[in-house]
């Protein structure tokens, strides 16, 4: 079992990956397909900012054209390869969660009754179904956009630097709070979620079991002390949700507000620095609102990605736990039939 303390286990990620091996070809499309996104979004900028120095600001249509058609030109790959990012990514999901539900059920069916009188039915239930459709999203969700956005971030703050390092300073004086902020984040949301799948797994094991031993409930007139102590184990999965939604709410106000003061300085001191006729020019300044922009929402949806990770890690967590299990009916062993002769 993996250290629910950490912030990432590595071991349980290199596990997981481990089960894409039947479908590398996928895998491999779906992280080009990540990072073609990201290089492509990263263009789009560039191009506004050539048209409005080169095209639009000396009034020369024919060049504005051009830059016009290059920019649909872009988009257009841009759709391409989100669509084929999204199909697939899914598409890998879908199929690694099938394999390892098959592997689980398999296993589980050699128990030992021993496991079973131990181990809540609707806990288990819980293992096979919802936390093994929750590992789906690292594939489909987590995994390969936090790649695409950390590899799109990284183009970003490169182009920002070579365009004018003045206002990259500008944008980057305001990134290590925003970067504090997410791992305080990412911390308390993987304690968050474990305490989600842990009231999920008791709410699915108490109804399941009460459902099956309902004629028990009736004849020994539990109804009251069973409606009771549902109402507890519902309050708890209701407030471990919030708990999350907490998190949530306090984090992305503080991102939204850090990336509207970069962009505020950006466009001041870039807007003086270029009606002076300096050397920051109309087009660098737009180039770097986009910019900006596409710097932070990353971090902002990194952060909610890296729920959907966590999340899906914990998940791993659990299932992984049931695989490691060694309460299986043994198929070998030194007994021996000495003597059959077919009496009674």
């Amino acid at each position: 079992m993996a250290d629910s303390g950490k912030a990432f286990d590595f071991n349980l990620f290199k596990r997981l990956l481990r089960l894409t091996r039947p479908y590398r070809g996928t895998f491999i499309f779906v992280a080009f397909a990540a990072i073609a996104m990201s290089g492509l979004g990263v263009l789009s900028p560039i191009l506004l900012k050539r048209a409005i120095d080169q095209a639009i600001t000396p009034l020369d249509s024919e060049a504005l054209v051009i830059f016009i058609v290059l920019m649909f030109v872009v988009l257009l790959f841009e759709v391409l390869f989100q669509f084929g990012f999204i199909y697939f990514a899914n598409w890998l999901g879908q199929n690694v969660i099938k394999d390892l539900r098959v592997r689980l059920f398999k296993l589980m069916t050699s128990f030992k009754m021993q496991y079973f009188d131990k181990n809540a039915v609707g806990r288990l239930t819980t293992r096979a179904v919802n936390d093994i459709e929750t590992i789906s999203s690292i594939f489909s969700q987590g995994l390969f956009m936090i790649i695409s956005d950390l590899l799109k971030m990284a183009a970003i703050a490169g182009v920002m630097l070579v365009m004018s390092w003045r206002l990259a300073l500008i944008v980057f004086a305001i990134l290590p709070f925003i970067l504090y902020a997410t791992r305080v984040f990412q911390r308390a949301m993987k304690v968050a979620f474990e305490d989600v799948r842990n009231q999920v797994a008791n709410l699915n094991s108490f109804v399941q079991e009460r459902i099956t031993g309902m004629k028990i409930v009736h004849i020994f007139n539990r109804e009251k002390t069973e409606y009771d102590r549902f109402k507890e184990i519902n309050d708890k999965h209701k407030k471990a949700w919030v708990k999350t939604v907490w998190y949530n709410s306090i984090f992305f106000p503080i991102a939204e507000m850090a990336s509207s003061i970069a962009i505020g300085l950006v466009v001041w001191y870039g807007g003086l620095n270029a009606a002076e006729g300096g050397v920051i020019t109309l087009g660098i300044v737009t180039a770097f609102i986009q910019f900006a922009q596409m710097l932070f929402r990353p971090l902002r949806q990194i952060a909610d990605k890296f729920n959907t990770l966590q999340m899906g890690m914990v998940a791993a967590n659990r299932v992984f736990g049931i695989l490691d299990t060694k309460s299986h009916i043994a198929d070998t062993g030194d007994e021996q039939l000495i003597d059959a002769n077919g009496g009674i």
